[in-house]
């Protein structure tokens, strides 16, 4: 690596962690689910259930369409190691709350962490062309800085392939509706390899409820249309 690039760092290995989560989420759901068809209030519904009823229950909710007592779990991710093109296409994600590392507040002079995309790294020439100009960007990004110019100005240099730090937080049933469209083959791979990150994480927690939970083309026919992929995931697959 020259000496421009030595405090150029490539990608950070994706780190993905539930900080916070709705505390049995299933059972949760269940008792929001079954409040309304009961005559009893759902801290005894909670109570009371067995963990069969939960699980019978929670079928039964998402088969019926009745989807709004899922959004009684709610989920809190860190999410490191990822790209500004990455969280760019994840905060499209509207019915969720998001804090990100800031560009205009956090300076960056000691190094600077990127991601290069898997077809960029495989080729030798394009890597290495790759490489040299994010080194040039950060050189320039640090010149900037030492002649006082602010950091919010400075950052307009910072190729998108920057690495960037993100707070996530989603109910279940926007988990639901995001897995169905990142964990898709035709999404993008860097917030596909991140929405099959967080699945492995709430199935840990709410195995029912995501049982089913991925690309459409797993509980239907492919909703891409003239876009699919033409490798649908079997109806069976979990």
């Amino acid at each position: 690596m020259s000496q421009r690039n030595k405090n150029l760092k490539r990608r950070t290995r994706l780190k993905v962690k539930i900080l916070n989560s709705t505390p049995d989420p299933e059972r949760t759901i269940a008792a929001a689910g079954r409040l309304c068809y009961a005559p009893v209030g759902a801290d005894e519904l909670f109570e009371e259930m067995s963990d069969e009823d939960v699980s019978k229950l929670l079928r039964f909710l998402i088969k019926a369409g009745h989807h709004s007592a899922i959004e009684h779990a709610v989920y809190t991710f860190a999410i490191e190691g990822v790209s500004r093109a990455c969280t760019h296409q994840l905060v499209r994600h509207r019915l969720a709350s998001y804090n990100q590392q800031s560009q205009r507040y956090v300076r960056f002079l000691d190094d600077f962490e990127y991601i290069t995309p898997p077809a960029i790294r495989d080729d030798e020439a394009m890597n290495e062309t790759f490489n040299e100009y994010v080194g040039k960007a950060f050189e320039l990004y640090k010149k900037m800085l030492a002649s006082g110019i602010e950091a919010e100005d400075a950052r307009y240099i910072l190729p998108q392939a920057g690495e960037t730090k993100i707070v996530v937080t989603m109910n279940a049933r926007e988990l639901l509706h995001f897995f169905s469209l990142r964990c898709c083959d035709r999404a993008q791979w860097e917030i596909r390899e991140l929405a099959i990150a967080m699945l492995g994480l709430v199935k840990e927690t709410a195995p029912v409820i995501f049982e089913k939970a991925g690309p459409g083309c797993m509980r239907s026919p492919c909703p891409e249309g003239k876009m699919t992929c033409g490798d649908p995931w079997p109806r069976d697959k979990e």
